[in-house]
């Protein structure tokens, strides 16, 4: 069975996310909007019910925004993060989006793995530029990756 089919995915609701900013936070990814009902978070959980990790979507009809993805430390290396980044990628194509963006200051190596390629910011859709993780809330330093074609 494979590491995606193994998490489980609940949507959480903005009230529901004191977890994940804790988790963020320690994982030193930006808190500051997590309150914003637009973006779209999910708690994992593997199916023994222990808490694996946490992701988000920000949809900018026909783009996605991939954000505040995050495995807990002591599952890290095990392929959860990659699992992560597919049910997040299985629910931008489920709402029509074309494309998936990123912002990171640390993981592009790890992004590139799973099909993101380097883009210029002036190639990002505008909707996506107005957005707070990607005006003020991520450093202006950090990559910016797409994959297309989900």
């Amino acid at each position: 069975m494979s590491t995606a089919r193994a998490l489980l995915a609940s949507p959480l609701a903005v009230w529901e996310r004191d977890g994940l900013k804790v988790a963020l936070a320690k994982a030193g990814l930006p808190i500051d909007d997590l309150d914003n009902p637009h973006a779209l978070f999910w708690r994992f959980e593997t199916a023994a019910d222990i808490p694996a990790g946490f992701g988000g979507l920000e949809i900018h009809a026909p783009d996605a925004l991939l954000r505040s993805v995050v495995t807990m430390p002591q599952l890290r290396g095990l392929g959860i993060g990659r699992a992560i980044v597919s049910v997040l990628e299985m629910e931008a194509r489920a709402r029509k989006c074309a494309s998936v963006f990123i912002l990171t200051t640390s993981q592009a190596e790890f992004f590139a793995r799973l099909g993101y390629r380097s883009c210029a910011r002036d190639y990002v859709p505008e909707p996506i530029r107005r957005s707070p993780q990607f005006n003020a809330l991520c450093c202006a330093d950090a990559a910016v990756m797409v994959k297309k074609d989900l």
